[in-house]
């Protein structure tokens, strides 16, 4: 088996901290490369300049802060990766990545929910399960 592109999803969940150090020592043993995404809601495209300029730079500084930890995992791991922001629905941005990069395999958290779709797993890891191009490992 090759993994040569992983792809990690994360959210700043504990889940998703494990499922980086998961990928992190699979990348290690495999000699691949990862790529971190954050996936944050859409810009509001309702107001006008200069706010819709400073909801941008909010939204971005909070999704790079959030993105640091990860970061550092993969680097102290030695790890070559890349990572992304994206805007929009997660699950959907998360599979056409795997998608559009040739993603081997897609590693990533699991979070508990209160409704019944997501009693076991997360609504996004569900749906990522459900639409995924390629095998995806669940991180408890």
């Amino acid at each position: 088996m090759q993994l040569k592109k992983i792809l990690v999803p994360v959210d700043g969940s504990e889940y998703s901290m494990r499922a980086t150090g998961y990928a992190a020592e699979m990348a290690r043993l495999m000699d691949s490369e990862i790529l971190l995404i954050h996936c944050h809601k859409p810009f509001p495209v309702v107001l006008g300049e200069p706010y819709f300029q400073k909801a941008i730079d909010k939204i971005m500084k909070k999704s790079n802060a959030l993105l640091d930890p990860f970061r550092k995992i993969v680097q102290d791991a030695g790890i070559a990766f890349i990572d992304r922001i994206l805007e929009g629905p997660a699950a959907h941005a998360i599979c056409e990545v795997a998608n559009i990069e040739k993603i081997d395999m897609i590693i990533m958290g699991c979070r508990g929910r209160n409704d019944l779709e997501g009693l076991l797993l997360g609504s996004c890891t569900h749906r990522v399960l459900k639409t995924a191009p390629c095998p995806v490992l669940v991180i408890r």
